[in-house]
Parts: structure tokens; sequence; C-alpha cells
């Protein structure tokens, strides 16, 4: 989380780096600018109007009487609720010190506002008065491939800041894929089974589209930071345009496939999600077990065994909830302090997105053939076909992102265009004839393998070539 909060400090200053570097080290020593706390305001706003929304439909379910669809409102709104403040409480680490009020605000589930009242007091005040740096951060700052060491003064106002931007990144992926997402695909499957749309539920259906999408590019951009905790990460405003059309296609295709497919396959749906749910749950912890590791040590100060592992498993229920809508854009590690691997799995990525494509091709098929009379007057081809479509162009835009707007792209050992480049040669190698001649003909006009000690640094360089003189 320290280096989480660093990126978060350098994110929102003004850098202004010494014309008089020492030991090669850049300086940035001004403070003076600080971004107002967006993300917070906008954090906050999406839980409160998602929490009233869904309000205002339980107690239209309440008059109408349904009283399942209620139930499962009401759970869809609490229980996120509640493990938001179980969340900022655990962060900021208010157990510990004396704050009544804030706890009892937590108690009533208002914790979200007076954690916003305060990151936006601390941002009116900060500057007002000189205040000495805490500390010294240290990051890589990226400039046409090139890496510069640089040094930032982070002060108190900063220090605040950024931890407050943190905790609202993380709850408000607790409350896309915790909250909005099952009440998205809820309300949606009520409206088809209803053949009817409110207003209220229109409102409700819009706010958690937003949340999941929001939720999801921050769940990128933290997968970023936590990844790249040694550089300073900074994304340009196209980048953040194509994580939004990526994640909002990519999410909106997945619940419109599980919605069209519970209302043919009404009870086939719940081992559905039970599969996936399961499957990404056990997939981090059967690799834990497979190495042998040990539970990391620094999830918290002064926690027991037993803490640690219940915090771990609630991070787990989250990465798996995460991966049944969209990809989390993290590989879990457990045995790693920051419990993310840091490497860039290619294969992985692609094998998820291959299994999710066919996998959704399954579900638009079975509702096709066992769909019900609601759809008599909609063109069934066509919407199957868009929702393909729909799901193709979320991978595209991913794929561009990768290749064209992530921050540390030159860092990659290889991009997209690599590896695609990669399958057409495995295609067209198998084309190869197999006469001498024509054996050597086809090898001129292959291309040469990358060389990777190119990559490797001064170290590793020698000691491969010592390895080849032994040889």
């Amino acid at each position: 989380m320290c280096a989480a909060t660093e990126n978060e400090i350098l994110d929102h200053q003004q850098c202004q780096p010494s014309p008089q570097p020492q030991n090669g080290v850049d300086l940035v020593c001004d403070r003076s600018k600080i971004l107002p706390p967006f993300s917070v305001v906008l954090a906050t706003v999406l839980y409160f109007a998602e929490f009233i929304s869904a309000a205002i439909i339980c107690s239209m379910y309440n008059e109408t009487d349904d009283r399942v669809w209620m139930g499962l409102t009401i759970t869809f709104m609490l229980v996120p609720a509640v493990l938001i403040q179980l969340a900022l409480t655990f962060i900021h680490r208010d157990l510990g010190r004396d704050r009544p009020l804030v706890l009892f605000l937590h108690l009533l589930l208002l914790g979200p506002l007076i954690r916003c009242i305060e990151a936006l007091g601390i941002y009116f005040q900060a500057g007002r008065k000189e205040e000495p740096y805490v500390t010294i951060s240290r990051k890589i700052k990226l400039k046409n491939g090139q890496g510069t060491p640089m040094e930032w003064e982070i002060g108190h106002s900063e220090r605040k800041l950024a931890a407050h931007r943190n905790a609202f990144k993380r709850t408000a992926v607790i409350q896309a894929f915790l909250g909005s997402t099952p009440q998205l695909t809820l309300q949606l499957y009520a409206t088809i089974q209803e053949k009817y749309l409110p207003n209220a539920r229109v409102v409700l259906i819009a706010i958690t589209l937003v949340s999941i999408t929001y939720g999801a590019v921050v769940c990128s951009v933290l997968a970023i930071q936590i990844k790249y905790d040694d550089y300073k990460v900074r994304l340009r405003p196209v980048a953040y345009v194509c994580m939004a059309l990526w994640r909002g296609l990519e999410i909106a295709t997945r619940t419109t496939a599980l919605v069209l497919f519970s209302t043919a396959l009404t009870y086939w749906v719940v081992p559905v999600g039970l599969a996936n749910l399961l499957f990404f749950f056990f997939l981090p912890w059967v690799e834990f077990w497979r190495r042998k590791a040990s539970l990391p040590e620094n999830v918290e100060k002064n926690m027991s065994k037993l803490g640690t592992t219940v915090v771990l498993c609630m991070v787990t229920f989250l990465y798996a909830c995460i991966n049944i809508f969209c990809w989390s854009a993290v590989q879990l590690n457990l045995a790693h302090r920051d419990l993310i691997e840091k490497q860039m799995s290619w294969g992985r990525l692609a094998l998820y997105y291959s299994a999710r494509f066919l996998e959704n091709v399954f579900l638009v098929l079975m509702w096709y053939f066992f769909k019900t009379d609601f759809y008599e007057y909609v063109c069934s081809p066509l919407l199957a076909v868009q929702l393909l479509i729909g799901y193709s162009l979320a991978v595209l835009f991913m794929m561009l992102f990768y290749q064209y707007c992530h921050p540390c792209r030159r860092l990659f050992r290889h991009n997209v265009a690599d590896c695609l480049r990669c399958v057409c040669c495995r295609r067209g190698a198998r084309s190869i004839p197999s006469t001498p001649s024509d054996a050597a003909a086809a090898a001129e006009t292959l291309p040469l393998p990358p060389d990777l000690t190119s990559q490797l640094g001064d170290y590793e360089a020698a000691l491969f070539e010592e390895v080849e003189a032994v040889d």
C-alpha cells in the first residue's frame, strides 16, 4: 500500500525538477499545487447515488409485494456498504485511535461521507502555511524510453490526501464488483420478467453501469501502480478513454449474455456462476499450495495467522468476483508482500479472453435455442451478433491500450504486436516445405529471433558470456 500511496502522491504533484541534479538524481521540491480529490468525491457520489436509488426500488417492490426481488436488492445494497465501512476502517486503522464520531458514522453506513469531508478539508487547508516534509520518495521517470531517477519531498497534506485517494480507489472496486454487478444483473432480469421498465429502475441501471465501469478502470490503474511501483506512473487522457471503452464494452456484453441466458435457463445460471466463482477463488490458493510458500507477514501489523488468512480470503473473493465479469488486470500471488505477481503474463491474458469469448458464445447460443416468447419481436440473430461484436471490440480496445496507451509499455519485454507476430510465425512455420532447398529458401525469408541478451543486465550478460565460453 505504501508504494501505491507514493504513486498516488506523484500523480497529483506538479513536477518541476531542479536544473542542477545531485548525484544523477533530480530533486522535485515544489509542493505548492495539489489537485482536488476528484476520485474521492466521485466514489462518494456513486456510493450514495446507488444506495438511494436501490432503496427507492426496494420501496417499489414492497408496494407490489415482490418479496424475492426486494430481498435481493436489499442484499446487494447492504453487503457492499458494510464491506466498504470495514475497508475504510481497516485502511485508516481507526480501531486503535480515539475517534468515536467516525466509528459511529461508519455504523450508520455514512463512512464515505465523513472521509470525503476530511479529504476536502485537507485540500482546502493545504498551502496556507508552510509545513515540513515527512519523507522523500524516490521514483524513476520514463521519458522517450529513458529512465531518470527523481526525488520528491512529501508533506503532511500530500500524504493524507494520498491515503484518502487510495482508500476510495479500493472502495470503488468493492462497490463495483460486490454490489453494482449483481445489482445490474438483477434489475435487468427483473425488467425482462416484468416486461416493464420504470424510471427509477432506469436510473439504478445507469448508475450501476457507471459504477462498474469506473471500478474496472480503477482496478486497471491500481494494477499498473502496484506492478511498476518503482516508476512514476502518469496516464494520458486517451489512455483513460481507451480503458473506459474497453471495460464498458466488456462488462456490458458479459452482463447481457448472463441475463439473456438466465431468462432462458433460469436454474442453470446458478451452476455457471458458481463454477466461475469457485474456479477463480481457489486458483490463487492452489498456486500458493503448489509453491509450498508461507503467508505474508506484512498484511497488517500485530495480526495473527487467522486474521491474515481471513483478509487473504476476502481479497481472493473480490478477485474472483472481478474475473467473473471482466479481466482483473492482475494475477494474485498470496506469498508476495504486495499479493500481486509483478510479471506480465500475456499467455494468461490470451487464455482468459479466449475462454471468456467461447463461454459468451455458448451462453448466447443457449439463449437463442431456449428463448421465451418475450423475444418474439426482437431480431435474435442480430442481437447475438451485436453481443459478439461488442465483446470483440472490447478485446480490440484492450489490445490498443497495451500496445499504445500503457504508461510503461516501453518496459515490456514483448508487447501485443510481438505476440501476434509470434502466432503468425508459428502458423507460417507449419507450411514450410521439408525439402532442403525449399527449407533454405524459406529460412532466408523468415525473420531472425530477437536478441534476448540485449535486455539482460550487466551481471546477467557477463554470466551468459561465461556459459558460452565454457560450452
